[in-house]
């Protein structure tokens, strides 16, 4: 054996042993990311605000039935177009519903069906367990199968427990379809990208196995209620740490790719890539993850959950690029990028000198102030429309993209009882002031009919139940409950009823939960977006080593976002037809297209800074933007692609953070990173450094360098 095949079999040691790591670790919590659900619930009460009046109500209601209960509404029309419901019918009904008694999941007697004020519909209510789970679809299939044997009608099943079935059908699946079209959208792209067989599959093997760690992860802390986790988080850390683990990946190989082109082996090519990539690649998974944690600071369960599980997310993703990746890559060497790998002696700069990125780059330079103005204008004219964006809820109607039958059901009730039936407003108050607030609930403009709780745990005729001195009424709100006439209601309802003395009277129920919800995320918004903005500047100002940069990069991104919510605004309402958009969308939106549009900020920035080190600032960021054009695009493509399959999950809320976080990528991408930041530090010059040396330093050193530059633009164009 020679001795120069010594140092060669050391250097290959580690790869193949981090390689092998990796593989031992995909295949122990691969299965991982499909197991998620397992844990997750869908249980939106599990997920109100802590300190609101609504949740200290959620928990102060339930002394008032002997066995916690979610209500199924059945409600019953005529077959016939506008037919009125008699005697008959009624009967039939009582008796169907009296059928259902003791069957699966269903607690307590059945009320007797009651007729609207119109005679065309019938209304019942089953209460069921809450924590059937699985078995929920199966109590109400035996609930819809007595209500349609009730002749002459058509009977729908509406309420609580209706819609947590849909919502639960919804998420069926998200898994396995989520990731699925995830993971084939990210690989066609590649391969459409770049040309090669092996390194998209090295990628996405990559990606895939920091999945696996991070859902095996979330799933042992939800697993012991360390954090909760619902379909929603679940669907978002899919998509994050695939479109995360994805773009770091690409800015590796990227640069991998380049000193492959400049230096005589794989070994010298690997380090010299991962010492230029791994602080750009660091600092924006710092960006990331701070600001998902930042999501800490909110009253919100869910926004809190969402923190810790998308962080654990971004670092599987940034320990699996750079730890994974570089492995395979320096074992591969110029094999992973065949047929097209890089020629010896060609560097990315020269490859990418003749394509688009070339020519950008030469545009800026010869008009950048104008150039900047421009882009600037375009989306200061965007953000206009920002506040038409409404984020006050979205009506039930909207909530599910598809036709979900208890939505159909709702407005089937909605039209023939009051708009709040099936979930009234709920109040607790002392029992010795209980007739004081009956009367003053009952003067309540938009209150329809208000009624305290009885010994048969159901709201009707006779002495209120008192449980530790407190009593329980149920105000039933003449507008439909996730409207915004049931919100103002509520509003003048706890207004009423906090003005009787001595009765510490608190208002809850549904509609008072969406409306606390609502206020809370407006409460948070106002406290997490400074602090996500201070964390990426800071972050900013260590990496780039200046001031005056940092606050020209969050500037731009956060003009982006603004940007972004006004073409929203347009899209929502006049292409998909919604109302409004969910409360927490956002600050969703915000924390994903900020932290997310600073990392392609940060791989441009970087690589400007180090190029301006050699050759000066206009030269800098003229080969800087050329040699990472091309990749920072693609990154912004697979990540908006990846978040764009989050639309296959038919909720609306999933939908408009798709389109948010998909649009504003490429905005990003496209415009504010290829157009108006290289435009604004080439107008600016070095001072756009400022405080930091190479501010000073380019004009003792490389001040020249800018004066006879000319000729080595023309050469990039």
């Amino acid at each position: 054996m020679s001795t120069a095949s010594r140092p060669v079999r050391r250097l290959i040691v580690l790869p193949v042993l981090l390689v092998l790591g990796w593989l031992v670790v995909g295949g122990a919590f691969g299965s991982y990311a499909g197991k998620l659900g397992e844990v997750a619930t869908n249980d939106q009460a599990a997920f109100l605000p802590q300190s609101a009046e609504s949740t200290q109500v959620v928990a102060d209601q339930k002394a008032f039935s002997k066995q916690e209960t979610v209500p199924a509404v059945v409600v019953w029309t005529s077959d016939k177009d506008g037919g009125r419901l008699g005697a008959e019918e009624r009967e039939a009904a009582t008796a169907a519903l009296a059928s259902v008694e003791g069957g699966p999941g269903v607690v307590g007697k059945v009320t007797p069906a009651l007729p609207s004020k119109d005679g065309k519909a019938l209304e019942g209510v089953v209460q069921l367990r809450p924590d059937l789970g699985d078995e929920l679809p199966d109590a109400l299939a035996a609930i819809r199968g007595a209500a349609d044997r009730v002749p002459g009608t058509v009977a729908q099943l509406a309420g609580p427990a209706a819609s947590q079935a849909d919502l639960s059908d919804a998420f069926a699946g998200i898994d396995g379809l989520l990731l699925g079209v995830a993971l084939v959208t990210v690989l066609v792209i590649l391969l459409l990208v770049y040309r090669s067989v092996l390194l998209p599959l090295i990628i996405i093997i990559g990606a895939v196995f920091s999945l696996g760690v991070a859902c095996a992860i979330v799933y042992v802390l939800a697993d012991h209620d360390v954090v909760r986790v619902d379909g929603q988080v679940q669907g978002i850390l899919s998509i994050l740490v695939i479109g995360a683990a994805t773009d770091y990946a690409l800015l590796l190989t990227a640069r991998f790719r380049e000193e492959l082109g400049r230096r005589p082996d794989r070994w010298t090519a690997m380090r010299a890539a991962l010492r230029e990539s791994a602080g750009p690649i660091t600092a924006s998974a710092a960006t990331v993850a701070l600001g998902l944690l930042a999501l800490l600071l909110s009253d919100l369960t869910n926004n809190r959950a969402l923190g810790p599980v998308g962080a654990i997310g971004i670092v599987c993703s940034v320990l699996s690029a750079l730890t994974f990746l570089p492995a395979v890559l320096v074992l591969l060497g110029r094999a992973a990028y065949w047929p097209s790998g890089p020629k010896k002696g060609e560097s990315e700069a020269d490859s990418g000198s003749k394509g688009i990125w070339s020519r950008i780059a030469a545009l800026v330079d010869r008009s950048p102030r104008k150039v900047w103005a421009i882009t600037l204008v375009g989306l200061l004219a965007c953000a206009a429309f920002m506040p038409t964006l409404n984020s006050k809820g979205v009506p039930l109607e909207e909530i599910f993209v598809n036709d979900a039958p208890s939505v159909s059901a709702q407005e089937t009730l909605s039209r023939h009882f009051p708009g709040g039936s099936g979930n009234p407003a709920v109040v607790i108050a002392d029992s010795d002031r209980s007739r004081q607030v009956l009367d003053a609930a009952r003067e309540v403009p938009g209150v329809a009919g208000v009624a305290a709780v009885t010994a048969s745990g159901r709201p009707g005729s006779g002495e209120p139940l008192v449980v530790d001195g407190r009593v329980r009424i149920d105000a039933t709100l003449a507008d439909a409950a996730d409207s915004d006439a049931a919100k103002e209601t509520v509003t003048r309802l706890r207004e009423a009823v906090h003005a009787v003395p001595g009765a510490e009277a608190l208002v809850g129920g549904y509609t008072a939960q969406q409306y606390d919800t609502q206020k809370t995320a407006e409460h948070d918004r106002n406290i997490i977006v400074p602090v996500v903005l201070v964390i990426i500047l800071v972050i900013l100002i260590g990496l780039l080593r200046s001031l005056l940069m940092p606050l020209l990069l969050v500037a731009t991104v956060a003009l982006n976002f603004l940007a972004t919510l006004g073409i929203s605004s347009l899209v929502f309402r006049h292409v998909f037809g919604f109302s409004g958009t969910d409360s927490s969308v956002p600050l969703y939106g915000f924390v994903f297209l900020v932290a997310l549009g600073v990392d392609y900020n940060i791989f441009l920035m970087s690589r400007v800074r180090e190029e301006s080190l050699i050759h000066g600032t206009r030269q800098g960021v003229l080969r800087g933007l050329t040699t990472t054009g091309g990749v920072i695009t693609s990154a912004g493509v697979v990540l908006a692609a990846t978040f764009a399959a989050l639309g296959v999950i038919p909720l609306a809320f999933l939908v408009q953070i798709a389109f948010i976080v998909a649009f504003g990528v490429l905005l990003d991408t496209l415009v504010v990173r290829s157009l108006l930041v290289p435009a604004l530090v080439r107008d600016i010059g070095r001072t756009a450094w400022w405080p930091g040396a190479l501010s000073r330093e380019e004009g003792d050193k490389h001040n020249h360098k800018d004066k006879e530059s000319s000729g080595g633009v023309e050469a990039l164009s």
